[in-house]
């Protein structure tokens, strides 16, 4: 690199490296939140520079040393953008533990903010200007302890507009921590709920610090020719790391969006991966599902993404169908199909885990649908053609990023060999020291050993994902959650087949916005399969077009899967829980059908139903 364009310093903290490219590229361009006000608005650019950030961060440190000490936790409770970027950043020269949370003004998800309020035990909660009144309603009426709020922005104005003073705001200051370890505590990552009640994994400065160096080398990004751009909500871990992080530790700049605008009008994100150079983006699957379906041919046609050059794939399972589709509505656009990147994470790895390489279209594995459900967990992936009808198609989320990874059995942790199905394992300088305040959870799913392995205190365990998979050739095959495996006659079904096969069959059902899993029904002495689906946006199924959506999937189902599907609970759209950054549900979703919470659904035929 030329003197312009230093090196990035080997300090094990995220704020080592903020700190060094503010003294070293104190104007150049570090993050751009481009706001949307008005629906036919072409979006605002709010822009810092590195110097600009780094004292941002360094004043709201301030801040919250004033009411929160080393060790305590921050939680931040704002609206995507800058703020949230610097507020973050200011949490960690603060010393103070980050959580990373929402304002409570995300519809649907006040249950989960309070419940992870209340096991954070916040010193001090952040928002801004326009949230702060709101903030403090919600902790009153949650019940929860008054604490500080620490006001959020540049001083005399809230986001983009006046100064609003609220009665518990503090701007008090106190000195900041003279130096802070790798091994101390920088977050923590409250996971999205998806099988379980949310869990904060504690993420260490050295952790984060990891991961973000094995994203950055996965993706060959580079200072002066990569940008992300990212539209995740930055309490989500991937949005955090590959938005925030990242951008951080490798010195290149960062473009940002509200969720909510990639929901509008899916476009706009799209024509952000266009403006800039060496775009990386990461997405779930149903975004790219949703773009594909929502961008008209005009839209489409004004694009240019030969600039593109990774769009990660991940967070749930992806569909060779969805891989397809995006890439054959944006060809023209310049897309190149390498582009196209599976992946997969988890909060308790950070984030990032593998990744398919960038330089060849995604790898599809065409399986024998009875080789992977015989046996419970032991069987062999069978390659079929990939032509073949009757084949369940897999897409390979590639290889390890800097960390190790095995398949192991889930009951004994005998490692299984290539091919074989089992829980994927993993250990590296990216995984998360525990949960919080959940030591008994956190030595089960942190501190695994498998048999053989040895007892010496400074090998660190291997972290259990509860995931399944299989290596193929060296390539991870993500197969499904260890929770969520429906066994039947002691063959395996996983619930996201299920669902692609009524979805496919069934076109009243909405695309990757229904649940299936197994119900105790009254009179039987095993469990029965139920699916609840939501039904397209702008339509209202007679009981004509229910009776048939159920005699078409229940076929369907039969045929592919050799099941019988016992009900097919349509209900409407938006009504399915989701977690926070988007998944289904199937856990809440099959509680709620048990409790009758879906009018129809839980009825008289499934116990604890009405």
């Amino acid at each position: 690199m030329s003197p312009q364009s230093p090196q990035p310093p080997a300090g094990p903290l995220l704020t080592d490296h903020l700190a060094h490219w503010a003294a070293n590229r104190p104007h150049q361009r570090a993050f751009t939140y481009v706001e949307f006000p008005e629906p036919s608005a072409s979006g605002l650019h709010h822009t810092l520079g590195w110097q600009g950030l780094d004292a941002r961060a360094r004043a709201i440190a301030g801040r919250i040393a004033a009411s929160a000490g080393p060790g305590e936790r921050a939680a931040l409770l704002l609206p995507q953008g800058l703020d949230y970027t610097a507020a973050f950043l200011g949490c960690l020269y603060a010393g103070v533990i980050a959580v990373p949370l929402f304002s409570p003004e995300l519809p649907g998800h006040g249950g989960r903010l309070a419940a992870v309020l209340a096991d954070c035990e916040p010193a001090c909660v952040l928002a801004d200007a326009n949230s702060a009144a709101g903030v403090e309603r919600f902790m009153a009426e949650q019940a929860l302890p008054p604490v500080p709020v620490v006001l959020v922005g540049r001083p005399g104005v809230d986001r983009y507009g006046p100064d609003v003073h609220h009665p518990r705001e503090t701007s008090a200051t106190a000195a900041l921590p003279e130096r802070l370890e790798p091994d101390d505590i920088a977050y923590l990552q409250y996971t999205s709920g998806s099988t379980r009640s949310p869990a904060g994994v504690v993420i260490s400065h050295a952790n984060v610090v990891a991961n973000a160096r094995q994203a950055i080398d996965a993706f060959a990004a580079e200072a002066a020719s990569s940008t992300t751009v990212g539209w995740l909500p930055l309490f989500h871990d991937m949005g955090l790391v590959l938005s925030v992080a990242a951008p951080v530790v490798g010195g290149f700049p960062s473009v940002l969006m509200d969720p909510v605008a990639f929901l509008e009008h899916p476009v706009r994100w799209l024509r952000l991966l266009a403006a800039y150079p060496g775009t990386i983006s990461a997405a779930p699957n149903f975004a790219y599902d949703y773009c594909a379906s929502r961008i008209d041919r005009e839209e489409a046609a004004e694009l240019r993404l030969d600039r593109v050059k990774v769009l990660i794939n991940g967070s749930e399972p992806v569909r060779p169908g969805t891989v397809e589709r995006f890439r054959d509505a944006f060809a023209d656009a310049g897309l190149a199909p390498e582009a196209h990147c599976p992946a997969y994470g988890l909060a308790e790895a950070t984030v990032f885990v593998t990744t398919d390489t960038f330089a060849a279209p995604p790898t599809v594995l065409a399986c024998d649908p009875l080789a992977l459900s015989e046996g419970r967990l032991d069987v062999r992936l069978d390659v079929r053609e990939p032509t073949d009808p009757e084949a369940t198609d897999l897409v390979a989320c590639g290889t390890p990023a800097g960390q190790e990874l095995i398949v192991a059995d889930p009951s004994t942790g005998a490692e299984r060999e290539e091919g074989e199905v089992g829980e994927i394992l993993l250990r590296g300088p990216n995984i998360g020291l525990c949960y919080w305040k959940r030591n008994g959870l956190s030595e089960e799913v942190f501190g695994f050993r498998p048999p053989g392995a040895t007892e010496d205190e400074d090998e660190t365990g291997w972290l259990r994902t509860g995931d399944l998979g299989a290596l193929h050739e060296g390539r991870l095959y993500v197969t499904g959650r260890l929770k969520d495996l429906i066994i039947v006659d002691g063959r395996n079904h996983y619930p996201q087949d299920i669902e692609e096969t009524v979805q496919s069959a069934v076109d009243l059902v909405r695309r990757d916005r229904l649940a299936a899993f197994r119900v105790p029904w009254t009179g039987t002495d095993s469990d029965v399969l139920v699916v609840v689906a939501e039904h397209r946006r702008g339509a209202e199924p007679t009981e004509q077009d229910v009776l048939a959506a159920l005699r078409t999937a229940t076929a369907a189902v039969s045929a592919r899967h050799g099941l019988r599907l016992a009900e097919l609970l349509l209900i409407p759209p938006g009504a399915l829980p989701r977690t926070s950054s988007g998944k289904v549900a199937r856990a809440a979703g099959r509680e709620r059908y048990l409790l009758g919470a879906f009018g129809e659904g839980g009825r008289d035929g499934a116990e604890g139903g009405r």
